[in-house]
Order: C-alpha cells, then sequence, then structure tokens
C-alpha cells in the first residue's frame, strides 16, 4: 500500500477521507436535529420547499463584521452545517428513516469525488461537497 497516494489509498480501502466523514457527520447531525432525534441546540429553523425538499435557514451575518469574525461566523457549526444540509436532493433530505436516510446519502455523496487536500499534491478544489455541488451545478449550467 506504502507505493500508493492517500488518495489511491482511500479508493482501493472503500474509504472517505477524513474530511468528507466529517462532512457526512454534520449532515447526518442535521437530519436527526430536524427530526428531533437530537437537541437542536443550534436553533436550526427548518422548513418545507415543495421542489427541493427540505431545507434549513442559513443564519445571517451583520455585513460590517471584520474578516475575523466572518471566517469565525461561516466555519461555525450553525452555518456550515445548513449549507451543507441545503445541497441535499429532494429525494436524500425527506427521508423518514435513519437508515434509508444514510443509504441515501451515502449514494448522494458517491457521486462526487473525494480528493482531500494534501500538502505536496495540487487539488481541483478544497474538496467540500459545498464546493462539488458549485462545480456539478456549473458543468450542468445551473445556478
Amino acid at each position: 500500500m506504502k507505493q500508493y497516494s492517500y488518495w489511491d489509498r482511500l479508493k482501493k480501502l472503500n474509504l472517505m477521507s477524513l474530511q468528507r466523514r466529517r462532512e457526512r457527520y454534520t449532515i447526518i447531525h442535521m437530519w436527526k436535529m430536524y427530526n428531533e432525534v437530537a437537541p437542536n441546540s443550534t436553533n436550526t429553523r427548518f422548513y418545507m420547499n415543495d421542489r427541493t425538499g427540505v431545507k434549513a435557514e442559513v443564519p445571517s451575518l451583520f455585513s460590517g463584521a471584520r474578516g475575523t469574525v466572518k471566517t469565525m461566523f461561516f466555519d461555525s457549526f450553525a452555518v456550515k452545517a445548513a449549507r451543507l444540509w441545503n445541497t441535499l436532493p429532494k429525494k436524500v433530505n425527506t427521508a423518514d428513516d435513519l437508515d434509508q436516510f444514510k443509504i441515501l446519502l451515502g449514494r448522494w455523496l458517491d457521486q462526487f469525488p473525494d480528493c482531500p487536500p494534501v500538502t505536496g499534491y495540487p487539488t481541483q478544489n478544497t474538496n467540500s461537497i459545498l464546493d462539488w455541488v458549485l462545480e456539478v451545478r456549473a458543468e450542468r449550467g445551473m445556478c
């Protein structure tokens, strides 16, 4: 295995990168908050959209905030989790059962490459689901 790059090892062992696993866990936790299986300590509000399914309200930030405050805000769980949740298609975010949700989520995540940034290797993007979804939408001519 030593002869393979980190990315090749992940593929051969059928594993997700740590980053992808963290994002997957965050999305699963959002499902639990929406379905009241876990406490909603961030007071995230969910609403139903007929076309796109369940969406989470992304908190807003005062427009005059300093750069460091903006960085902390956009990296916070409340913001990042809501943005990740909102990338899910209706078929996934409306699943009623946790096990079914995890299966659908896994299938949806499998369509995106998992190429985390590694020092010394060029990368296409940050490997976040947020970036991959934007790239796929851009390729398909979607806004």
